[in-house]
C-alpha cells in the first residue's frame, strides 16, 4: 500500500462526495466506469447507465429542501474508503448508512450501500 493509493483513494471520495452533495449527476458518474458495479439492498447496479439510474431517482429525493447530512465516520486505507452517515430527507429518515467504496486508477470499481431507512409518517 502507498500514500499515493491512499491519495487517490482520497481524492476519489473527496470528488463522490462534493456530487453527492451536490446532486450532480453527470459529476458523480465520472468517478465511475461502464464496469463498476453498486451493492445495494434494492440489488446490484452495474456500469454507468444503471448508476445513471440509481442516482438520479437518490437525489430526486436529496436534493428537496430541508435535506440533512451528518458525516460520522470516514476512514481511507490503500484502494479503500469507509464512510458512516445519517441523514433526513422530507421523505426518510436515514440512520447508520455506511457506504464501502473500492478504488482503482482514480475511479470507483465497487461500491456498497446499506443502512437503516425509516420512511417518515405523512
Amino acid at each position: 500500500m502507498t500514500s499515493t493509493s491512499v491519495s487517490q483513494t482520497q481524492a476519489t471520495l473527496d470528488h463522490h462526495l462534493q456530487c453527492f452533495g451536490t446532486c450532480n449527476v453527470e459529476g458523480i458518474l465520472e468517478d465511475y466506469t461502464d464496469d463498476s458495479v453498486l451493492l445495494t439492498p434494492m440489488g446490484v447496479f452495474r456500469g454507468r447507465e444503471a448508476l445513471r439510474a440509481f442516482f438520479t431517482m437518490g437525489f430526486a429525493e436529496f436534493g428537496k429542501p430541508g435535506t440533512t447530512f451528518a458525516m460520522k465516520s470516514s476512514i481511507v486505507e490503500g484502494d479503500c474508503a469507509f464512510i458512516v452517515w445519517d441523514a433526513e430527507t422530507v421523505d426518510n429518515k436515514y440512520e447508520d448508512a455506511q457506504d464501502t467504496f473500492i478504488v482503482r486508477e482514480g475511479v470507483i470499481a465497487v461500491q456498497t450501500y446499506s443502512g437503516k431507512v425509516t420512511p417518515k409518517q405523512r
